[in-house]
């Protein structure tokens, strides 16, 4: 019988062979390590997800509150203000609710004028709209119930105010329909009436086209002077001061609902009109934010729902330049 031994395993010396070994056992083990770093990360990161995730379900959870909580305020503030127009005013003598806007309209009988006011909801801020007279620039002028009718309007009032070119007539100041500015002039005594994309009311001076593309203003037109700015009194000029006359105003609630306001004037036994100061102090009553003054005198026109309620001081509407109605 042969006894032998041999130094080599697979052509391998055995001392490199158990080198080999050594050496796969270190890498393996540092294999092993990165493995379990690697796990590490990936469970660190899992649970950073899950605690984002939690985080973006409350954030999201808070804003919808958040939602709730500021439309119920807003319901909450309709409420009271309708509370003060009803108290102050009466029931509403008409009401238009629609899918583009909710309108509610009041008769005004107050110590010495006569008149009609509107509270409006736009719906969809495109359904308010400043019309030309036959949509020119020029032209012969149209009533505000001819306006209303032409576009299929359920309220309309006159506008800003105009001049004569000619035999014809024209806008005063800035006037801007469906974003384009149409007209315009550098006349620093003019107030601009407009409203934004969001059918929210801006006003002041006389905005370039920068101002108006910057500002998203979509409708406008011009007369003077402002009448409340942040619920604040504007200084009315003195050639205005303390005459009574038939107006046409414009403002927004503290919610940013709308009102617009015709005063009838220059009617022995009906309405002599009302000054700008009473104008001011009504709308502080009403809880306005910002109002302005429009067209007023014969120009004053109050349409809604297919008919001329107020009583022009001319005894017939007069045919004015631009109109802003309110579609149904």
């Amino acid at each position: 019988m042969y006894f032998y031994t041999t130094d080599f395993v697979h052509g391998l010396p055995l001392n490199e062979l158990e080198i080999h070994t050594t050496d796969h056992k270190d890498l393996l083990q540092q294999m092993s390590e990165e493995n379990m770093d690697i796990l590490h990360h990936i469970s660190t990161l899992q649970t950073n997800m899950e605690e984002k995730k939690t985080e973006y379900e409350t954030s999201k959870e808070t804003v919808e509150q958040l939602v709730i909580e500021s439309k119920q305020q807003i319901k909450k503030s309709e409420d009271v203000l309708d509370v003060i127009l009803t108290t102050m005013l009466g029931d509403p003598i008409e009401q238009h609710f629609g899918s583009r806007s909710t309108i509610k309209v009041f008769s005004l009988e107050d110590a010495g004028y006569r008149g009609f006011m509107a509270k409006i909801r736009l719906e969809d801020p495109s359904s308010l709209k400043m019309v030309m007279a036959g949509d020119k620039v020029v032209s012969k002028g149209e009533t505000t119930s001819n306006a209303a009718k032409r576009k299929g309007a359920i309220l309309a009032i006159n506008a800003g105010g105009f001049m004569a070119v000619g035999n014809n007539l024209a806008p005063l100041g800035a006037t801007v329909v469906d974003g384009t500015l149409m007209t315009h002039s550098n006349n620093s005594n003019l107030s601009f009436v407009g409203f934004n994309r969001e059918g929210k009311l801006v006003g002041g001076p006389i905005p370039t086209q920068q101002q108006i593309e910057e500002k998203g203003i979509m409708q406008g037109a011009s007369f003077l002077p402002t009448l409340l700015l942040n619920g604040k009194k504007q200084p009315i000029p003195r050639e205005w001061a303390n005459q009574r006359a038939p107006r046409t105003l414009i403002g927004h609630f503290i919610n940013g609902d709308l009102l617009i306001m015709v005063i009838d004037g220059r009617r022995k036994g009906w309405s002599q009109g009302i000054t700008l100061e009473e104008a001011q102090d009504k709308f502080l009553e009403f809880r306005i934010k910002d109002a302005y003054n429009l067209d007023g005198g014969g120009s004053s026109s109050f349409y809604y729902n297919g008919k001329l309620l107020n009583k022009p001081s001319d005894n017939k509407e007069r045919l004015v330049t631009t109109n802003l109605v309110v579609l149904p």
